[in-house]
C-alpha cells in the first residue's frame, strides 16, 4: 500500500470535508429566508410535515370504512369505539397541521395571535369533521358507479379495496373540502400523495359531483377550476386542463381564474382524450379515445377524431 493510498483511506475514514458545504447551505437558507420574508428566529417548522398529513388522511380512511379500511384485527363490536378514538387522536394532529399553515409557528407570535390562529384552525377543523357523514355517502355513491360500470368489478368490496380510481377520491373528496374551508396546502399534500399511489392527479380545487367513477385511471389529469357533474365516467390518459391562462405585467400566472372544462352530468370520457380551456361537454356526451377537444359540445353529442356526431350512446369499453 502506497503513502497516497494510505493518506486517501485516511481522509475517508475521517469524514466529507463537510464544513464548506455545510457553511454554503447555512447561506443558502439564510438568502431564501431573507428573499421570502421567513422567519429567522428559532422555533420549530413553520409548515406542516407531509408524514403526518399522510398519516391523518390514513386515520380518516379507516374511520370513514372501518370495517375495510381500518385496522385488520378490527371486529364490528369495536367499530364505533374504533372510529371515535380515531377521529378524536386525527382531528387534534390535524388541528396543530393547520395551525402551522395559518401561520401559527409558536415562537412567531404574540400570545394573542397565538390564540386567534389556533381559534381559526379549530374552527376549521371542527367544520370539516361535521361534512365527514356527506365525504362517506358521496364514496358510496362512487363506489357503485365503478361497481356499475365496470363489467371486471366482481363486488363493491373489490372496488374500495383495489381501484386507484377510488383511492384517488377517497384523498380528493376529504382534501376538498379542506381546500374549501381554507387550508389549501395541507389540500394539495393529500391531493399530491394520491398523485404519487395511483398517478391519477386531481387537483383539490376541482368540483366533482355525485357517482364518479375513473376506470384504470393511470395518466388522469383534472385542474384546480373543473367541475364536473353527476354520474361521470373517466378513462386512463384523460386530461381535464387549461388551455391558456392570464398573467400579470411580468408574465406571472393569475390565480384562481377558472380556466378549466365544465362537464355535465352523465358524460363519458374515454382513454387519452385532452380537453382544454373552460369549455363545456354537455349531459350526456361522449368524447371518443384521443381526441384533442377545445371546444364545447352539445348535449348528447359524440364526438371522435373523425368529428361530431349524434347518435345512441356507444356500450362499455371492454377490458
Amino acid at each position: 500500500m502506497t503513502l497516497d493510498t494510505q493518506r486517501t483511506d485516511h481522509d475517508a475514514d475521517n469524514g466529507f470535508s463537510l464544513v464548506p458545504v455545510l457553511a454554503a447551505l447555512t447561506r443558502a437558507r439564510a438568502d431564501w429566508r431573507a428573499a421570502h420574508h421567513r422567519a429567522t428566529t428559532p422555533g420549530g417548522r413553520e409548515l406542516p410535515a407531509p408524514e403526518t398529513v399522510e398519516r391523518i388522511v390514513a386515520g380518516l380512511r379507516g374511520a370513514l370504512f372501518p370495517m375495510r379500511l381500518g385496522p385488520s384485527d378490527l371486529r364490528q363490536e369495536s367499530e364505533q369505539l374504533y372510529v371515535g378514538h380515531t377521529l378524536d387522536v386525527v382531528l387534534r394532529d390535524l388541528v396543530e397541521q393547520v395551525v402551522l399553515e395559518l401561520g401559527g409557528r409558536p415562537n412567531d407570535a404574540d400570545p394573542a395571535q397565538r390564540a386567534e390562529i389556533r381559534g381559526r384552525a379549530h374552527a376549521l377543523v371542527r367544520d370539516f369533521a361535521q361534512y365527514l357523514p356527506t365525504i362517506r355517502t358521496q364514496l358510496d355513491q362512487d363506489v357503485l358507479a365503478a361497481h356499475g360500470a365496470d363489467p371486471a368489478a366482481r363486488s363493491v368490496d373489490e372496488v374500495l379495496l383495489c381501484y386507484p380510481g377510488l383511492a384517488a377520491m377517497i384523498h380528493h373528496r376529504i382534501a376538498h373540502q379542506l381546500y374549501r374551508l381554507g387550508a389549501p396546502l395541507i389540500a394539495r399534500m393529500i391531493s399530491e400523495a394520491a398523485h404519487r399511489a395511483t398517478g391519477i392527479d386531481i387537483h383539490p380545487g376541482a368540483t366533482i359531483g355525485a357517482g364518479f367513477f375513473i376506470d384504470h385511471g393511470t395518466g388522469v389529469v383534472i385542474g384546480e377550476t373543473t367541475v364536473i357533474g353527476d354520474g361521470v365516467r373517466l378513462f386512463q390518459a384523460v386530461t381535464l386542463g387549461a388551455k391558456s391562462f392570464p398573467t400579470d405585467a411580468l408574465g406571472r400566472a393569475l390565480k384562481g381564474h377558472p380556466r378549466h372544462p365544465i362537464v355535465e352530468d352523465d358524460v363519458v370520457i374515454y382513454a387519452g382524450a385532452t380537453v382544454l380551456g373552460r369549455i363545456t361537454l354537455g349531459k350526456g356526451s361522449v368524447i371518443g379515445g384521443n381526441v384533442w377537444l377545445t371546444e364545447s359540445v352539445p348535449p348528447g353529442a359524440h364526438v371522435t377524431q373523425a368529428g361530431l356526431t349524434r347518435g345512441p350512446r356507444p356500450g362499455p369499453a371492454t377490458d
